[in-house]
């Protein structure tokens, strides 16, 4: 009896009061597997910016890294729901996990070559197995039935749509692209009015926060690339240690503005939740992206880059920009008002045009620590959160 428990529990909802809710290891599993697509994608725009196929690059990179945010949103928000933590579960997310790493190995090639088959292989995978979850929730939870089964219905026509697409003439592949990702982003939206999932904002704002650091990792390991650099070649020694330490100085402003604030008492309404997660798609691709900024700069540095010379600043004042007004825009312009909040549009602006100064990287460091200063100190204690309404 026992035995069975383990394999198998009924999927009964997760109490959206629940104390101590905190990620499972099986979800710290399941974003340490994602690293590796994350990565993929930041190489490869990286590795496209310093050759000078700038357009290309942001555009593969955006539609990769939208698939892999959009997997990994979608398992976050179910998890926070029904995690039932018995066998069947762990497996079903193996499949997931066996998706992502299937779309990680096809990132290649739809950067070099736009062959988008080994990724779709991979998302649907991904997908398939989440309209399994929500089947299994639709079973076990008859009150929110109607909207697990319009979650397991609309991903599974997407999934049609995008095995389709693949057969696509190329003048329709763009549009049908932008058609799909709509509609992905539309299923939640849809299902939700049916009956609300009784998501954890607590356990919401971990996770979010969990995979910001993942992501900003990715900004670390290029920092430590240009001291590698240094250490490695023996030339340009300085140059290179200094832009390491800038980039640190960058990444570790990012951290700070992010967690600054806390989120969870964000999360009071369906509405805002929405916007809340769905805003972090720029967050999450900036951050990642401002690794790649950092690699480029390293590759100018050592003359190793065919790109144009101002294609560096641009590589990591954009990113940095969006970075600032989405962090604005979820976590301190709901927190706070005034000359405080308005100081972060105000940076992202100064930073647009720190590709005009001789050392962008070191300029927008600078121009984050300012930031900082200006911030520290003026968090606000959070009240206590509030249950989420349903509307």
């Amino acid at each position: 009896m026992a035995t069975n428990a383990i394999w198998y529990r009924r999927m009964s909802p997760r109490s959206t009061e629940e104390e101590h809710r905190t990620a499972t290891p099986l979800e710290l599993f399941f974003d340490l597997c994602f690293v590796v697509a994350v990565a993929l994608a930041a190489g490869r725009l990286h590795h496209a910016v310093a050759e000078g196929h700038v357009g290309h690059g942001v555009f593969g990179y955006a539609t990769v890294f939208f698939a892999i945010w959009w997997a990994w949103m979608n398992f976050t928000w179910f998890a926070s729901a029904y995690d039932t933590d018995d066998g069947v579960y762990r497996l079903t997310t193996l499949v997931q996990i066996t998706g992502a790493l299937v779309l990680a190995a096809g990132v290649p090639r739809a950067f070099d070559s736009a062959d988008f088959a080994v990724i779709t292989a991979g998302y649907v995978v991904m997908r398939l197995a989440m309209v399994a979850q929500w089947l299994r929730a639709a079973h076990a939870d008859p009150s929110r039935r109607r909207s697990a089964l319009r979650f397991a219905t609309g991903i599974s026509v997407l999934q049609v749509g995008w095995v389709a697409r693949l057969a696509l003439p190329e003048k329709l592949l763009i549009p049908s692209l932008l058609i799909l990702m709509v509609a992905e982003m539309s299923v939640p939206l849809w299902a939700e009015r049916a009956a609300g999932t009784p998501w954890h904002p607590r356990h919401i704002a971990e996770r979010y926060g969990l995979f910001t650091l993942i992501v900003l990792g990715e900004s670390v390991l290029a920092a430590t690339t240009a001291v590698q650099a240094a250490i490695d070649r023996g030339e340009h020694v300085n140059s290179l240690l200094s832009l390491g330490g800038a980039g640190i100085v960058v990444v570790f402003a990012m951290w700070w503005l992010y967690f600054d604030q806390p989120a969870h008492d964000l999360l009071t309404s369906l509405r805002v939740a929405f916007a809340w997660g769905y805003g972090h798609l720029v967050i999450f691709a900036s951050v990642a992206a401002v690794g790649a900024g950092l690699q480029v700069n390293v590759d100018h540095e050592l003359h190793i880059a065919h790109g144009a010379d101002a294609t560096r600043g641009w590589a990591i004042a954009v990113p940095v920009a969006l970075y600032l007004v989405s962090v604005w825009a979820l976590q301190v312009f709901p927190h706070q008002r005034g000359p405080i909040a308005a100081v972060f549009p105000v940076t992202a602006v100064l930073v647009l045009a720190t590709p005009f100064t001789p050392a962008p990287v070191h300029a927008t460091a600078a121009l984050l620590a300012a930031l900082v200063l200006i911030t520290a100190g003026r968090r606000r204690h959070a009240p206590p959160t509030p249950a989420p309404r349903w509307s």
